[in-house]
């Protein structure tokens, strides 16, 4: 899987516009053109997944999408009903990875999830949660259940998931989604008129968009960034973040002490 995703929170919830449509087609493209194929989505983000699946079938890369979604209701039917909107919306025979969005009746929609795969409506399952207040029980349901993805927020400037659940997850071989990998753009603030460091060089990174990227990145439990983005420019730099060498160990703890000492 492409390490530089698309999350689409807040940045494909848009109308009608040409203005606003084109831009995200252009946001799109460029993801596909650098190699990318991630774009993950959910009901909670208003018209998201209706504008990816109408923006998609513009585009001529559409068959490499590996699509993520998400399902955000209670009660088994309830579930039923909205991953199935959630198809159409997307205009998909079959969503690539069905995500329990904030582990809303996880146990409910996590057996409906393992008939849909058998099924071949969906190919991978997955749990999310946006806050470290769910780690505990999103360490409990990794250890215990089985599924194929984990998403979480994870930044420099919010590593709780380094202390268990990413270990965790690695044991297990579930693979592992990072949502706010800028910290909702706080990250950007804590480094304004701030120069990059001389030895950022040494693991290729030229922008903070890399900075902050690689240091997850080069945790072996990452499997994929997805930042949300609907302008091409920060597409395209995100994007350069998941090219050339990583920071190992000991550079990720002189990046943490560099940004604490900020």
């Amino acid at each position: 899987m492409p390490v530089i995703g698309l999350g689409t929170w807040r940045s494909f919830d848009i109308g009608e516009g040409a203005a606003e449509r084109s831009s995200r087609t252009d946001v799109l493209n460029a993801l596909f053109d650098e190699g990318g194929s991630v774009i993950d989505s959910s009901p909670m983000y208003g018209g998201a997944e209706r504008v990816v699946g109408e923006l998609l079938t513009t585009i001529e890369h559409r068959d490499s999408t590996f699509v993520a979604t998400k399902v955000w209701t209670e009660g088994k039917q309830h579930g039923i009903d909205q991953m199935r909107r959630s198809m159409e919306l997307l205009r998909v025979d079959a969503i690539d990875l069905m995500q329990i969005h904030n582990l809303v009746d996880w146990r409910t929609h996590l057996s409906t999830l393992r008939d849909w795969k058998e099924q071949g409506l969906i190919r991978y399952i997955g749990i999310t949660h946006y806050t470290t207040r769910a780690f505990d029980q999103l360490e409990s349901i990794v250890a215990s259940e089985k599924i194929d993805f984990v998403q979480l927020p994870y930044s420099l400037a919010l590593r709780d998931a380094e202390d268990r659940l990413l270990p965790i997850a690695a044991d297990k071989g579930v693979a592992v989604i990072v949502n706010r990998p800028f910290d909702g753009g706080g990250m950007f603030g804590v480094v304004r008129n701030k120069q990059l460091p001389d030895w950022a060089k040494e693991f290729d990174c030229g922008s903070w968009a890399a900075f902050f990227s690689k240091y997850l990145l080069g945790d072996p439990a990452v499997t994929c960034l997805i930042p949300a983005t609907g302008i091409i420019a920060h597409m395209v730099v995100n994007l350069a973040s998941g090219r050339g060498s990583l920071p190992d160990m000991e550079m990720r703890r002189r990046m943490v002490n560099f940004i604490e000492g900020m």
